[in-house]
């Protein structure tokens, strides 16, 4: 299964780090190329639902690219927001933890993800992984920007 782990510091305490994070419709602002939104009532705790959709911005205001559904496993704020991607395409955990430093913190970004199609799918993420790292990288450093000035 591969994993990605990256992480970023960030310039506020846990709790101003976990309530950007968790305002899911808010995340476009920071996630390169994603609008992400609640499934079903608010997604606030255990078993909420969010789908985030990743791509190219079209100008009727949505997007080319992926659906990545996901349900809420881990709530355990403002430390660790654990969700699995339950699309056809993105399946596995996501895992997002706030460590305390000093003054900040530190946002570490884990997804561990199952491969769809077999050895096509293998070949697939060898293809895709740069392209993932450098949205997740670029989103992280996003990221920090609008958690320390929120």
């Amino acid at each position: 299964m591969p994993e990605l782990v990256e992480r970023v510091d960030v310039d506020a305490p846990p709790e101003k780090v976990w309530a950007t994070l968790t305002d899911w419709a808010s995340q476009g602002e920071w996630m390169l190329a994603t609008d992400v939104e609640t499934v079903g009532g608010p997604a606030q705790g255990l078993h909420g639902r969010l789908a985030a959709r990743t791509g190219i911005p079209l100008p009727n205001g949505r997007h080319l690219g992926v659906l990545d559904t996901m349900i809420i496993t881990v709530w355990d704020p403002p430390r660790r927001v654990e969700v699995q991607h339950t699309g056809r395409l993105i399946r596995g955990p996501g895992i997002f933890e706030i460590e305390p430093r000093g003054d900040g913190s530190t946002f570490v970004w884990t997804e561990r993800l199952y491969l769809p199609y077999g050895y096509v799918g293998v070949v697939g993420w060898f293809l895709v992984r740069p392209f993932a790292l450098f949205g997740i990288r670029k989103s992280l450093k996003r990221f920090a920007a609008v958690a320390a000035r929120g």
